[in-house]
């Protein structure tokens, strides 16, 4: 029933629904056992300067790069077909859009991967999984950069369609879709094991917090709570007032620190 256990298959075959159901259920448990740590445990304090040039030009640049993928790789082909899309238009949208898009990434994980190794206060409060999944990232996006000179040599966009038929065959649970990308370029086979890597790695590591992002304005859309709000009064409240008092006085006198008794 199953081919041969080489690495093509275990990449493109087994490691998909792995990294899917890690990603699914780490990020579930972590939620569930540890609320707390769902944060990107922000060091804005320190080197803000390299922290917002590179934290802007690193988020602009990924998300451009990864909402580029997802509608690249699984919009259907018949829908490209339908609309009236050429192929080869596509793949130029793809180089033209993507390729800057993952220079601007690279260069802010570039500043905040350095900011990260090579200052002693920040690299103090850095765990390894931060380090670690810094380095993969940066790893990521140069690999992506790297397979343009490849993109190049079929701007046809038979290439991008054997893609976008391994990710749709992935989803509707093909278990022959490895197939399809067996006899890539080898820069594309790293590019696709990083990517996956990362999303195993993901519920792990502070990557977690780009879930709040996109599900917190739904949670505030329609959740029923309480809202918090700052008061700005510069006296206690009449309520406050009347309870604070009695255990004021059941307390009795408190003596200054330090206060010596009259003599």
């Amino acid at each position: 029933m199953f081919p041969n256990l080489d690495i093509d298959f275990i990449i493109f075959g087994v490691m998909p629904y792995v990294a899917l159901t890690v990603l699914l259920v780490g990020s579930i448990a972590r939620y569930e056992r540890d609320p707390f740590t769902w944060k990107s445990s922000s060091s804005q304090l320190l080197r803000r300067k390299q922290l917002v040039w590179g934290s802007i030009l690193f988020h602009v640049g990924i998300l451009t790069v990864f909402f580029g993928h997802l509608v690249g790789l699984f919009t259907p082909v018949w829908v490209l077909d339908a609309i009236g899309i050429p192929y080869a238009l596509k793949q130029w949208m793809a180089v033209l859009i993507g390729g800057p898009a993952g220079i601007a990434a690279l260069i802010g994980a570039t500043m905040l991967l350095h900011r990260r190794l090579f200052d002693a206060r920040i690299r103090v409060t850095s765990s390894y999984p931060d380090i670690i999944i810094m380095v993969l990232i940066w790893l990521q996006l140069a690999t992506g950069l790297l397979t343009i000179t490849q993109t190049l040599q079929h701007m046809d966009g038979a290439e991008m369609v054997r893609f976008m038929t391994w990710s749709q065959s992935i989803v509707t649970w093909n278990i022959n879709a490895w197939a399809t990308v067996i006899d890539v370029h080898w820069l594309y086979k790293l590019h696709i094991f990083l990517g996956l890597l990362i999303t195993i790695l993901f519920p792990f590591t502070r990557l977690v917090h780009m879930i709040s992002g996109f599900v917190a304005p739904f949670r505030y859309l329609f959740r029923s709570g309480y809202q918090i709000v700052r008061s700005r009064r510069s006296e206690v409240l009449p309520s406050r007032k009347s309870t604070a008092a009695p255990q004021a006085r059941a307390a009795g006198p408190q003596k200054a620190p330090g206060a010596q008794p009259a003599e």
